[in-house]
């Protein structure tokens, strides 16, 4: 009896490994027992969602057994005006993951190649290879992806950059003259897909803003997200912004119904709370200081972030670290396939949260 389906499928698809999340706090749970365990795992706003979104969705109940509006309209056309572009330059996704997946089939293909940066978001690679294109990689300059370098990897074949800023799991960024720079040398048919999840965390000088670079740059992709400071995570609900042309592409093969009635209307309520927004940004410039100021009492290298997380440098092996913490209860992100073993990503918490993450890491960090 055949047996061998792995052997069926694309030699791409076959070479990929699965995204690991971050472990689920049930999961730490049913492992070891704990109880009050604190997550600092996956870069979500420890503030959650605005209390405005959470009654809206109560409000929004009665309504479970109709589908959504598949065009998004409300919701494009709130972040039309709320980004100053037109709603047809919008394409809506089940999170920004979703809309990177929907470039990659668009506009890969065998024969292409992507590039990205050593220590890039794991969804790139994913997504070129799953295509059966080509990747690049290219080394990183100080944790940061180098421009200068990358654009010196292109050739006839590449088709796709991705540039994440600030990236994940670093927290770096590149500022605006080396992405102007940098794109006034590409050539325009290669597609730019500048992420910028952790957006409105930044307040670095110099940092781009993505969308408006996009009006002037054809090839530029930007994607954003309700995940991160929007404290949507669980309803998966990101964007992109692209030339009309591009955003036509990917809404022909995204799927109907891709983004749920209760996420399309968050996201309306979560855009018209700002207010909520700037109280999460304000909260995690002040307690990633905290953390940057014990790390450096306890003799801790960090990598600067200008999101909403903080990696730290433990030296070593930093697993053995991660499985310590675990036990106290507390869970981070070990990034070894990142290739940064010695290193641990930490989500900025509640300013309990991180005052306990604190107290633990002056127990196992020795």
């Amino acid at each position: 009896m055949f047996q061998d389906f792995i052997s069926l499928a694309p030699a791409g698809i076959q070479a990929l490994e699965p995204y690991q999340p971050g472990k689920p706090v049930e999961e730490l749970e049913r492992e070891l027992g704990l109880q009050n365990i604190i997550k600092l795992a996956s870069n979500e706003n420890p503030l959650g969602a605005s209390q405005a979104v959470m009654a809206g969705l109560i409000n929004k109940m009665p309504e479970l057994a109709r589908y959504p509006d598949g065009s998004a309209y409300t919701l494009k056309s709130k972040l039309a005006e709320f980004l100053e572009v037109d709603a047809d330059c919008l394409t809506i996704g089940n999170g920004s993951n979703d809309v990177l997946e929907l470039m990659a089939r668009v506009f890969l293909k065998p024969g292409n190649e992507a590039i990205v940066s050593q220590h890039a978001f794991v969804v790139y690679p994913l997504a070129a290879k799953a295509i059966g294109a080509e990747l690049r990689v290219v080394p990183a300059k100080d944790y940061c992806q180098d421009l200068v370098a990358t654009l010196a990897q292109v050739s006839a074949n590449t088709r796709m950059i991705f540039i994440a800023n600030p990236n994940n799991p670093t927290g770096t960024w590149v500022d605006n003259t080396a992405l102007t720079q940098f794109m006034d040398h590409l050539r325009d048919d290669i597609l730019v897909v500048l992420d910028e999840a952790y957006f409105e965390y930044v307040d670095q000088a110099g940092y781009p803003d993505g969308i408006e670079l996009s009006k002037k740059y054809p090839n530029l992709i930007v994607t954003r997200t309700f995940s991160k400071a929007y404290g949507l995570a669980s309803l998966r609900l990101g964007y992109a912004v692209s030339h009309p042309d591009i955003a036509d592409l990917m809404n022909r093969i995204r799927q109907p119904f891709n983004v749920n009635a209760m996420s399309l209307v968050a996201a309306e309520l979560a855009l018209d709370d700002q207010d909520h927004v700037r109280r999460s940004v304000a909260m995690n410039k002040a307690e990633i200081s905290r953390l940057m100021n014990a790390c450096n009492a306890l003799g801790l290298g960090y990598i600067p972030s200008a999101g909403n997380f903080l990696t730290v440098d433990f030296g070593k092996d930093a697993q053995p670290v991660y499985e310590a913490l675990l036990r106290l209860g507390i869970i981070v992100r070990p990034i070894g396939v990142y290739q940064l073993p010695n290193h641990l990503r930490i989500t900025i918490g509640l300013p309990d949260e991180n005052v306990r993450l604190i107290e633990a890491l002056k127990k196992v960090s020795g």
